[in-house]
């Protein structure tokens, strides 16, 4: 697939995680069931067909005690930029780019459930729903109702919260706006986040705080070898966390998930 054609918008949304503010607590990995309508089986030991779209990973320096370090490092979707891997492989546009928001959205309706996506992204924050959700009873109560639960055989993932930004957008035309100013669309495990270590703005606007961090010298993306230019950004200080980063084998100090 060719590069996303340019358009005249003002908005692409992205995430930038300090992961030397993070702790691994989870709190995001939470927000974000609660807020998506995430079901919970009763066996979770099987993590293979676990559903999560945030995913906090342990990865360590790889140096013997005492000069052992360890960091924790969030996945969310990357909603990449160039050559998406999910939206390229998808047979029924199921999945899509928008370039107005550059946001890869998912429509679960239109999916045919045959996990080309899944099996494309490099990231692996794609899931497949091999159940149909199962809610106790009075539960159902306290789902969110701006976001649908989904069904089985069909893939999902991190959406960026896209329900908030249609929210904050009719909000802002009943004030009589057509621009979101900075902070007024925030995605769940930003909100919920302890240590603020998640960002999340408009990268175009100059004057957001993702468009000022992204430009950090201690930025970095995940697997930013494979060119497909990820929204989201991660901050260390740790030059051994920014190697693990891209996936960097062969390095006298190897480090890896823990």
């Amino acid at each position: 697939m060719s590069e996303h054609q340019e358009v005249a918008s003002k908005e692409k949304y992205g995430m930038v995680i300090d992961l030397d503010k993070c702790t691994g607590c989870g709190a995001c990995t939470v927000a974000c069931l609660s807020e998506n309508n995430h079901y919970v089986r009763e066996d979770e030991s099987d993590k293979l067909h676990s559903v999560t779209w945030m995913k906090v990973y342990k990865v360590t320096n790889g140096e013997p005690f005492p000069n052992t370090k360890v960091a924790f490092i969030p996945r969310p979707c990357m909603h990449c930029d160039h050559h998406t891997p999910c939206v390229s492989v998808c047979p029924v546009m199921a999945t899509d780019y928008n370039p107005l928001t550059g946001i890869v959205s998912q429509i679960y309706t239109r999916c045919i459930g045959c996990r080309y996506c899944v099996g494309a992204c490099p990231y692996h924050a794609r899931y497949f729903n091999w159940w149909d959700p199962v809610w106790p009873e009075g539960m159902h109560k306290l789902l969110n109702p701006d976001m649908s639960p989904r069904m089985r055989g069909v893939a999902e993932k991190c959406s960026f919260c896209n329900h908030r930004l249609q929210k904050a957008k009719d909000k802002a035309y009943v004030e009589g706006r057509k621009e979101l100013k900075d902070g007024e669309y925030v995605t769940a495990c930003a909100e919920a986040c302890p240590t603020r270590a998640i960002t999340f703005g408009n990268m175009k606007d100059p004057e957001s705080a993702i468009a000022k961090l992204i430009k950090s010298p201690g930025a970095f993306r995940l697997l930013e070898k494979l060119g497909t230019q990820p929204k989201v950004y991660y901050l260390s200080n740790e030059s051994w966390i920014r190697e693990l980063g891209d996936n960097a084998l062969g390095r006298k100090k190897r480090g890896g998930l823990a």
